[in-house]
């Protein structure tokens, strides 16, 4: 049973991959200086993610359109980053970005929240 499970939600994960791939939006544009800001910027920021976690994909498509380059890292391809989720997080729960601000770290889990976040610091760089 839970090789059919496992095998819906790839096959799931895949179409809506697909389905993002084929109606993905327009960058953002920006000069290269702001551009540089924002890739500087986002060396702060980390996407514990899974390659075809639907809500994850959510969250990617978002990075895409403000044309903000988060580091991913894929806690299915890595168990390091699993680890590191687990242990800095709290919990082994995708997607999560961790934010490093002023010596602090947070952890932030739900996509609805991240992709709040991401607009709030980055859509405004122009």
């Amino acid at each position: 049973m839970s090789f059919v499970i496992t095998a819906i939600r790839t096959g799931l994960g895949r179409i809506i991959q697909l389905g993002d791939w084929a109606t993905r939006p327009a960058k953002m544009k920006r000069s290269p200086e702001q551009q540089a800001s924002v890739q500087t910027d986002v060396q702060q920021l980390a996407l514990f993610q899974h390659h075809l976690c639907p809500f994850c994909i959510k969250v990617r498509r978002a990075m895409h359109q403000l044309n903000v380059p988060v580091p991913l890292k894929d806690i299915k391809k890595d168990d390091a980053f699993r680890a590191e989720l687990e242990t800095g997080g709290g919990r082994v729960k995708v997607p999560c970005l961790r934010i490093e601000e002023n010596g602090e770290t947070r952890w932030m889990y739900e996509s609805n929240d991240i992709i709040a976040y991401l607009q709030q610091r980055f859509a405004a760089v122009k």
